[in-house]
This record gives C-alpha cells, structure tokens and sequence, in this order.
C-alpha cells in the first residue's frame, strides 16, 4: 500500500536560479517556494544555482517561475523553435500549445498559426526530443528548427503540389457542376449516377485525404479542428449520395445525389487553402527579403593574398576584400579606402551613406563605388543582419494580448458547431420529416464555420505590420509593444543625443584673467580620457594643440571632474560641484545667466589650493537640435499626441531647444536616477512612449509603457525597449505609433470579418437558407478574405517630413 502510495508521488522539480547573491537570497527563494500550494519542501542551493521543489501533488513550472519571480529573481530558461506541420485552425493551435506546456519543464509556449512555428521556453533539462514526442502525440508533425536555417517560410505542401492538386480536383468537379450551371439557360441535364460517383470519389477520398488523416489525429487527441468539420460535413454529402444511388439501382428508382455538393466543396476549400498560402507567403516578404541580403562567401586577405572562403569560416579579426557592388559579408569596420554603402535594406535609409576609413559597416549592405578592406568586428548569429532577423521573427512569433480572446472561443469553436450540426439535423427531420434536406442542413452548418479566419486574423496582422516596419527601419520587439503602441498619447524624449545631435560644440570661453585658451587648454588636459560629450567638445577645439600634463583625474558622479594640473587642482563641471568646493561665482553670474537665457549648457572651471577655490573660468556649449526634428515633433501633434522632452541640462537651455522644437512640456534639470519617477508621473496622465539612446536612458525606457530606443545609441538601451528605430531619424517615432495604429485596426478588422462570417454564416445554415456549396465557398474564402485584407498592410511606408529628405539627399 506504501508503494503504491509513494508510486502516486510526482518527482521533484529542479528549476535553475538567475541572481542570487549570498545565503539571504537563498531563504527569500525558498520561503516563496513554500508559499506555493501543494508544496512539501523547497531546497535552493547557492553553490549550483539550482532549486529542488518537492510537492505532493502536480505543480506546474510556470508556478514555480511567477514564484521566484515574485521574489525578485528568475529562472534560467532557453528558447527552441519547432515547427509544426499539419495545423489548419486555430483550434490546433490550442491543441499543440496544451500538449506543449503539459511537457514538465516547460515555462510557456507559444504557437502561431500563420508561421507554422511554435517557440517554447523550457527549463535546461528539457529535451527537444520530448518536446517533439509531446507534439506528435497530439496529431502533428514536428521539426526542430536551427538557428542557422529561419523558419519564417509558411511550412505546408510546397505551391507546386498544391496547385498540382487544386488542378487535379478542378477537373474531376467541373463536370459534376456543369450541369447545376445550366440550370441559367432553362437547360436540364444530369450526368449518369456512376459516373458522378467514379468522379468524386478520388476527390473525397484521395485529394481529400489529408482533412481525413488531420481530423482522426484531433480525434485520437480528444478535440477536434476544421478538418474534422469539413470530414463530417463532405462524407455525410458523399454518403447520402452513394446511399441514394445504391437503393435507386436496386427499386429502380434515383433518388437525388449531391456528389457535386462534396465534390465542390473539397475543391473550394483546396482553392482557399492555396490562396491563403500564397497570401501568408506575402505576409513575410519582408523577412525573406532580410535573409535574402546575406552572401554566401567572402573574401578575405591573408599573407597579401586573397582567398575566397564561406562566409561561415569568417572569424573576427579577418580583413575581408569587398569590391564594388558586392555585399558586405560581415559586419566591421573600413581599415582601407572609402565608399558608399546602401543599406536600405536593413536601416529603411533611402540614400547611400558615406563611409570613410574607421566607419562601421552592416553585413548586408551593398558597397557602393569604392574598394576597401574590412576588419571583420562580427560574424554569424552575432551580426546586426542575423540580430535584425531574429528580433522581428521573435515578434512575429509572439501573441497579442487580443488573441488570448480568441484563443478562449477556439477552444469550444468546434465542438459548439458539430453540436450546432446534430440539433439542425434532428430538429429538421423532426419537424419536416425529410431527412434529405436536414442532412444538407447540417453539412451547410459544418462547412461554414470558419476556424481558420480566426487563428489568422492576429498573427497575419503582426507579422505583415512588424515586416514593413522592419523594411523601413523600425524594428518591434513583439506583439505588446505593438498592440500597447497604439494607444500612446504622451511621447517623452530624452534630449542629448535624441532631439539633439548628441556632438555639442564649445561655443563661448569666460577666463576671469582673460586668458582663454589657456583655460581651455587646462580643462581639456584634465577632460582628455573622459568620454562625456562636453569632454569631447572641449578636446575638439584644442585639436592640435599640445596639452600640459595632467594627474590624478577623478570622476565626482553627477557633479564634474578634478585634476591637478601644473601641480594645482583644478574643478571641472557643474554649478553643484562649485557649490560643494566653496566657491564664489558671483564674478560670472551675470554671464552665465545670460548665456542659459540663450540655451547654453556651462560648465564652470576652478582651481583648490591650500587657501581654498577660486574661480577660473567659464565654458558654454551648444548642441544642435536634430534636422528635421521639429517637423517630426509636428507630425506627432498631427496624431493626437502630447511631446514631453525630459533633460538633465538647466531649465534655459532646456527651454531654448523645446521652444525651437514645439514641444509641449519641458523637465529639466533631471539627473538620470530621476527620468523613471519622471516617466511614471506621465503615465498617470496616459500611455507614454519613452524615446532614448544612452545607457542612463534604459531605466526610463523599461518603466515607460512602450520604450522606443534609437539604433545609433547603446545596447543596453535596445534590450530595454520595445521598439528599435535602426537609424537616428525622428521620423520614425510617429511612423512606429503609426504602423502601430494600422496594425491594430487589421487585427480588430479581421477578428470582425472571422466572428462575422461565424456569426451570419450558421445561423443561416441553420435555418436552411444556405446552399451546402455556398457554404463551403464562403468558408473557403473566410482566410483568403481576412489573409488578403491584412495585406493591404503591405502599401504603408513611413512618411517623411521635407526636412529628413533634405537631410538624406545631404548624406
């Protein structure tokens, strides 16, 4: 009885820890994994970073993940991507993500109808074997994906064997409906029984075949799908026909056949579903045409020799030769010669870029009139190309918060509507006796649900509105932040390096001895190693010059710089540091508050000796607004939309760049810790959008509704937000909220036009008023429609303001 007993015990759950630091975090982990339900003993060691749930009951590993999540950590988890075969409906799309999330191990998983992919987040120990087993068990075919070979290709029957079939049943049907079409010209003609039976039998059994074998998979996993409705709903019409010729041979009596009826729906559905793959082909033009940009080979010089060699055997650090008109292989930088580089493609920039001799280059690109030598920096996965690819395939993949809506009716779609079909046919035959016409009744009820409409409505939609976006250069992380994106009502902007140039430029010098280049030659010797964008202007305007020695620089965070230069110590940075050294700025307050009036940013120098600080001197600087930037400002007030520039610099020259913009509401003088408490007192006012580059951006980026990071700028501020503009045109912000928007009313479009179809379609098979062949057109036709709606999307590119063209057109 004991054995029996400890037989019924589910095995111990182990679950890998991310962030755990010392023996407090272990107790933290441990008292959340207590908390959980059915949880017997919870052990988190340090040393392996592993945690050992024991339950007496099945806990699932997405509990255990919310769990330690909860405690301010997470587990280690890898993606794998399968792709499915077989799916036809959104109801198999629950059926695969059930059968995957039951695997244990599994954190979620996420299937799309439209890619044929399933993406699954599974804990280490869990292997793509089992994952694979789960699916197959489930009816379906499964294939592991490599990262080597993109999987964004819709995976069904190949255009050629589809057409070869639609071929095929076509002309075996078309003689079966010839006659229902002489019905126009008072023509009354019929082809004999047998031979109606001799040509839809090998459409019913044999091109139909694969609605047979999909729907005996459903049934044997204990659901159902559109197969199973179009199986039952074109066998009951092919079988009451082969019953009504065999009894009208043998009392030498016809009865009325619907071969034709079985027979064209087969091949309107078969015509439906080539179409519809043809559509979802277009749906991922985008991406096809992003894998498309990379070369197979590259040339590459060693010992003054060029060899040409796969471009997989690149490594970093290899000088690759690229002439003129060929694609750059890799990513690097130019060592030798200068060119143009078209990288449309990838960044949506319509002008060639010039690029000189220590200037990135993107694999990809098309060299343009120049021959030059590239040190390759990154190759393969690592390469912005395969990084671009990645991020919109990982969207595409992703669900929409809408489609969890969807994803609940599916799960009772089918049954509801083979339900539907039994009460239409029994409530027929009882009320009017002939059992003939309740029949039919029920086939029209089967074959106009359109399951399919539904699965494709949301994920066609994301994945057509994340490729045009990718063309032009706006790259979406996933589906929330393009559903969440449409809803914006406030864009912040970070102000350096985002509405501004990020390259200010020393503009103004104030030495109280009058010795100004002294002054800016002493300040640029202690600024020489920093890399803050003052520092690079001052050491601009000394460019040339030979700097006295400095020692001892030190960082004061959020203040400035010091350094002892000619043996005295000099202060480098801002008002509150001069404030914190005691020092008396009276001498220059009247000049600095006339050049904050003017939009200046300052920087004020002095000196510590032994007798205290004094005052030195006083830098100004200027950056420049981005071109065109007020022109984009504009555009977003044109879509309804509230601009908040967010500034760490003083309120004037936060005020001047504003104003010259049109922006609607200035916050200066906010140091970087303090741009979060800034965004999220926006978001009390409505959804915001937080636009930034730099590393001290990312924090907002991640607190604001949707963060929408440059491309130019870090990579810590990319992984924090949702969208990525892919180069620095502020243009692209109203064009990613507006791409946004369109994509989003596809999506409600489309779930209107799939629930319609439903809605409509049964209750007038219900009732009688509809043909079984109509029915089976309109929902072949449902996908195309909804599939074909969503690729209107394909029109849409990003306007442009005159400003941005003139600024290109400079290039």
């Amino acid at each position: 009885m004991n054995a029996v007993s400890a037989s019924n015990i589910p095995p111990p759950l182990r679950v890998p820890v991310e962030g755990m630091t010392c023996v407090s975090c272990v107790g933290r982990v441990e008292r959340a994994l207590r908390a959980l339900p059915n949880v017997d003993t919870a052990t988190v060691n340090l040393t392996t970073e592993t945690a050992e749930v024991r339950v007496s009951a099945p806990l699932s590993v997405t509990d255990v993940a919310g769990a330690i999540e909860a405690a301010g950590y997470r587990i280690r988890t890898r993606q794998v991507d399968l792709t499915v075969e077989g799916m036809t409906c959104a109801s198999c799309v629950g059926r695969v993500e059930r059968a995957l999330r039951n695997v244990p191990g599994v954190v979620g998983a996420t299937v799309n109808l439209a890619t044929e992919r399933a993406s699954v987040e599974v804990t280490g120990d869990v292997s793509d074997a089992v994952l694979s087993e789960a699916v197959a068990n489930a009816g379906y075919t499964v294939r592991v994906d490599t990262p080597e070979v993109p999987q964004s290709e819709p995976a069904r029957g190949t255009p050629g064997r589809e057409a070869r079939h639609l071929i095929i049943a076509s002309v075996l049907t078309l003689p079966l409906v010839a006659p229902m079409l002489s019905l126009l010209w008072g023509e009354h003609w019929m082809l004999p029984g047998w031979i109606q039976f001799a040509l839809a039998t090998p459409v019913q059994f044999s091109l139909g075949a694969r609605f047979y074998r999909a729907a005996w998979r459903a049934l044997r996993a204990g659901t159902g799908n559109m197969d199973l409705l179009v199986a039952l709903g074109t066998s009951a019409a092919y079988g009451l026909s082969v019953y009504h010729l065999v009894r009208g041979a043998a009392h030498h009596g016809a009865g009325p056949l619907y071969f034709e009826a079985s027979a064209a729906i087969i091949t309107l559905i078969l015509l439906g579903k080539f179409l519809e793959a043809r559509a979802k082909r277009q749906t991922t033009e985008a991406i096809r045409a992003l894998q498309a940009l990379r070369p197979t080979t590259a040339r590459i010089r060693q010992s003054g020799a060029d060899l040409e060699i796969p471009v997989e055997q690149v490594a970093v650090g290899d000088v690759v030769v690229v002439r003129p008109g060929e694609r750059f292989p890799v990513d690097g930088t130019i060592q030798e010669g200068r060119t143009h580089a078209d990288e449309s493609l990838i960044t949506g920039e319509s002008v060639p870029v010039a690029k000189l001799e220590g200037d990135r280059v993107t694999g990809g690109a098309v060299n343009g009139e120049g021959f030059v030598l590239v040190e390759t920096t990154a190759v393969g996965s690592e390469s912005a190309l395969a990084r671009i690819i990645r991020l919109v395939e990982d969207a595409q993949a992703k669900k929409a918060p809408i489609q969890k809506v969807v994803d609940r009716v599916s799960a009772i779609f089918v049954p509801v509507v083979v339900a539907l079909a039994l009460v239409t046919a029994i409530g027929w035959g009882l009320v009017t006796g002939d059992w003939t016409q309740a029949i039919l009744n029920a086939v029209a009820v089967l074959v106009i649900a359109c399951p399919c409409a539904l699965g494709l409505a949301t994920p066609t939609a994301i994945m057509a509105g994340t490729g045009v976006a990718a063309r032009a250069g706006v790259l979406i992380k996933d589906a929330q932040a393009l559903e969440t994106a449409h809803r914006v009502s406030v864009v912040a902007f970070d102000k350096t390096g985002t509405l501004t140039a990020g390259k200010p430029r020393l503009v103004a010098v104030t030495a109280l001895d009058g010795a100004d280049d002294a002054l800016v030659l002493r300040t640029a010797a202690v600024q020489a190693g920093s890399e803050h964008p003052l520092a690079h202007a001052v050491l601009a305007a000394v460019d040339g010059h030979e700097l006295p020695a400095a020692r001892d620089i030190a960082a004061v965070p959020g203040r400035g710089l010091r350094g002892t230069v000619d043996g005295i110590e000099l202060l480098v940075g801002s008002t509150a540091m001069m404030e914190d050294a005691g020092v008396d700025l009276a001498p220059l307050l009247a000049r600095a508050d006339a050049l904050r009036t003017q939009g200046h940013t300052l920087s004020w120098v002095a000196s510590r000796q032994a007798d205290g600080a004094q005052l030195e001197g006083l830098l100004a600087f200027r950056d420049e607004p981005r071109a065109g930037a007020a022109a984009s400002i504009a555009r977003l007030h044109a879509l309804g939309i509230r601009t908040v520039m967010i500034s760490g610099d003083n309120e004037g020259a936060a005020r001047s760049v504003a104003d010259a913009l049109g922006i609607d509401e200035v916050r200066a003088n906010v140091q970087p810790g303090q741009k979060v408490d800034a965004v999220l007192a926006l978001r009390e006012r409505g959804t915001v959008a937080m636009v930034g580059d730099g590393i001290n951006d990312a924090p907002a980026l991640a607190a604001s509704d949707v963060g929408i990071a440059m491309g130019t700028g870090t990579d810590v501020a990319i992984h924090a937000a949702g969208i990525t503009l892919m180069r620095p045109d502020l243009d692209l912000v109203a064009a990613s909220l507006d791409i946004s928007r369109r994509t989003t009313r596809k999506i409600h479009q489309n779930l209107f036009w799939a629930f319609g179809y439903n809605v409509i379609g049964l209750p007038l098979a219900a009732f009688g008023l509809l043909d079984p062949v109509i029915a089976g057109a309109a929902m072949a036709f449902s996908s195309v429609s909804v599939v074909g709606n969503t690729l209107l999307l394909r029109r849409w590119s990003p306007p442009r303001s005159p400003e941005s063209n003139e600024v290109a057109h400079a290039k």
